[in-house]
């Protein structure tokens, strides 16, 4: 692996293998470099997802690794320890020593959900304590479900939660005093509102039965909703200077619609730069983001050549 490549994909997510692939139809040498660390590898089966239903993240990843080598892109398992970028390079580093240069660069590597720290909530994540009602509302509907409070966006997330059922709990305590419309706005459509801390979350292995609150109370659910702090995997670009985007979630690399960052020849997809985009969305923005690395590399190629003839001219 002493070449240089045309694009080192960083993360071997849906995002970045999305994007490998449309660079290997496109003929171009591309390397995957892939910590095995994938967000969504708490949960046993996706939903919403076209054409795959239902099917195990690992299963689609298995796919996707299979369907991205068949048109030439290699892998390599490891972690990026930084990112280093001159005129016509961009060297990826790795924690084993290597230096990999590339063309271009496409971070794909994802996020890290940081839960409350409530007992018994983080052994249940991707299991009975979920984030997206799109991705598991369904599977849980018509039963009572609590939705845990960890900033002003959870007020939207009740909302939302209230569509799968008329069973809904609001533990509201991260809030602080609710504002009196704002609680009437939740109780007018069934929300029940509880204002002490929650304190454990018990059940049978990965089921929920009880939520304990500060006051001694408890709460019969059997799922809970909850918006973990999102943190972005990408400090070892935090040297380079790239712009930031501040978002209702938090700080996260600025990107275009392309994908392209403050940094030429350093791209940014998929959740490292987008918390709230669902499997489908990644894949779609991966193949996006791929296609616009390859045209700019093309647009590359005929630049240098076409630079090359007016000097012998």
């Amino acid at each position: 692996m002493g070449e240089r490549w045309d694009a080192i994909v960083i993360g071997g997510g849906m995002a970045g293998l999305s994007a490998a692939l449309m660079l290997g139809r496109a003929r171009r040498a591309v390397l995957v470099v892939d910590a095995g660390q994938p967000r969504n590898r708490f949960a046993a089966h996706m939903h919403g997802v076209l054409g795959a239903e239902g099917t195990a993240p690992d299963e689609l990843r298995r796919r996707g690794r299979a369907e991205a080598a068949k048109y030439g892109a290699r892998f390599r398992a490891g972690r990026v320890e930084r990112v280093d970028v001159d005129r016509d390079t961009a060297t990826v580093r790795t924690e084993d020593g290597d230096a990999l240069p590339a063309r271009a660069v496409v971070v794909a590597s994802g996020m890290t959900d940081r839960l409350p720290e409530v007992d018994g909530l983080g052994s249940r994540w991707g299991k009975s304590v979920l984030h997206c009602p799109y991705c598991h509302g369904w599977e849980v509907r018509d039963r009572r479900i609590g939705v845990l409070a960890t900033s002003e966006l959870a007020l939207h997330q009740a909302e939302l939660v209230r569509q799968w059922s008329d069973r809904v709990v609001f533990f509201a305590a991260e809030l602080g005093t609710l504002e009196p419309d704002v609680e009437r706005r939740l109780r007018a459509r069934g929300v029940d509102v509880v204002t002490s801390p929650v304190v454990e979350v018990a059940g049978e292995g990965d089921d929920i039965a009880t939520v304990r609150t500060a006051d001694g109370a408890e709460e019969t659910v059997e799922a809970i909703f909850t918006i973990p702090h999102a943190e972005p995997h990408d400090g070892f670009l935090s040297h380079l200077g790239i712009e930031r985007a501040q978002t209702r979630m938090g700080s996260f690399l600025a990107v275009d619609t392309a994908g392209r960052t403050s940094v030429d020849r350093i791209w940014a997809v998929g959740n490292v730069v987008r918390p709230a985009a669902n499997v489908p969305a990644c894949v779609s923005f991966g193949a996006t983001t791929g296609i616009e690395v390859n045209m700019a590399l093309v647009t590359e190629d005929f630049d240098r050549a076409a630079g090359r003839r007016a000097d012998a001219g």
